[in-house]
C-alpha cells in the first residue's frame, strides 16, 4: 500500500524532528561507550568518517519518504487557469 504525499510529509517532518536528533544522541552515546578514554580514541579523521557514515546510514531506509516531499502535491486538485 502506497502512502499518500500528505502521510508522508508528515513522517518526514517526525522523522526530521523527533528520530534524526534522537539518532544523532544515540550515536555520539555509542562512541562514548566503545571509546570511553579520550587518549584511546581513533584519530579525528576516522571520528570525521564514521560520523558521516552514520549520517548517511540513517537516511537510506527513508529515502522513499524524503523522495518528492519538495514538489506540489499530486494528489491535490488542479485549478483551471483563467
Amino acid at each position: 500500500m502506497a502512502m499518500t504525499y500528505k502521510t508522508r510529509k508528515r513522517w518526514a517532518i517526525f522523522l526530521l524532528v523527533i528520530a534524526l536528533p534522537s539518532y544523532v544522541v544515540a550515536a555520539v552515546t555509542l562512541l562514548t561507550v566503545i571509546w570511553p578514554d579520550p587518549a584511546a580514541r581513533p584519530p579525528i579523521l576516522a571520528e570525521l568518517a564514521i560520523y558521516i557514515g552514520l549520517g548517511i546510514l540513517w537516511a537510506l531506509p527513508f529515502k522513499f519518504i524524503f523522495k518528492g516531499i519538495g514538489q506540489v502535491d499530486p494528489d491535490a486538485p488542479v485549478d483551471p487557469e483563467p
